[in-house]
């Protein structure tokens, strides 16, 4: 074989590698369509705080959330149900903004995404966010992984790296399921590079016409005693109307 024609089989081959390698923005996507309704919908949040086994606090809410037409990442409403200490209380989160109002005082205040709810669980992570929207995806690597059920899984790892201000976190690696785009697995680190918690998507059952997660272990990254539950349940289509996500209307929102 001439040096000419041996090139140009190298270059052939290289193109059907390029052409066959999995895109990892578009995996992404698909990875937030299992997460996330693609219409208006309505879903309960419960969170259980265990350290070292022993269950030390808990919380529930209700989220509501829809799509902005301008950004296409998801605003919205959560409302705090339960421990009763809690009732009534309002987290908003449009746009960049995230605020916390209290009926009790009437005031809202504003909050950061990256601030602790409870246990593991930050106010970032009980609002309907497209990572998609906000991290710039890259293949790291093609793995098998065990899952949060103990179950051996081929996996595209994903490094997302923060694309906008407002991402809750400054990089993510992101396992997800090669023959579903179930997300499977999650690391989360600070602006320092240190791993702030390790989360395992689990429980997939039928929510709104497709498999989704309705259970999150997130376990802290230093201290692996320090883990919170995130249940998902109740996931319901609903006409949300527009002035629910508004600063202004947070003292006069009233639950169906």
């Amino acid at each position: 074989m001439t040096i000419r024609a041996l090139f140009a089989s190298l270059l052939v081959v290289a193109a059907a590698t390029c052409q066959a390698a999995p895109d990892a923005q578009r995996i992404l996507v698909a990875s937030d369509a299992v997460r996330n309704p693609g219409r208006p919908f309505s879903v309960t949040v419960a969170l259980t705080e265990f350290q070292g086994g022993r269950r030390v606090d808990a919380s529930t809410m209700v989220t509501y959330s829809r799509t902005l037409a301008q950004s296409a990442q998801f605003a919205t409403l959560v409302r705090f149900t339960a421990p009763a200490r809690d009732t009534g209380k309002l987290m908003l989160k449009n746009g960049q903004d995230l605020w916390f109002y209290d009926p009790s005082t009437k005031a809202s205040v504003r909050l950061s995404p990256q601030q602790r709810l409870l246990g593991q669980a930050s106010n970032g992570d009980v609002v309907t966010v497209n990572l998609a929207r906000d991290y710039k995806a890259a293949l790291a690597a093609e793995e098998e992984i065990q899952d949060g059920d103990r179950k051996m899984r081929r996996t595209y790892k994903l490094e997302l790296t923060a694309a906008v201000d407002e991402a809750t976190y400054s990089r993510i690696e992101l396992w997800v399921g090669a023959d579903n785009n179930w997300p499977l697995k999650g690391r989360f680190f600070a602006d320092s590079g240190s791993l702030l918690k390790t989360v395992y998507y689990r429980r997939f059952a039928p929510e709104m016409g497709i498999e989704r997660p309705t259970e999150l272990v997130i376990i802290d990254g230093i201290n692996p005693a320090s883990v919170t539950l995130m249940r998902l349940s109740e996931y319901t289509a609903k006409d949300i109307p527009g002035s629910w996500f508004q600063r202004d209307y947070l003292p006069r929102f009233q639950p169906e």
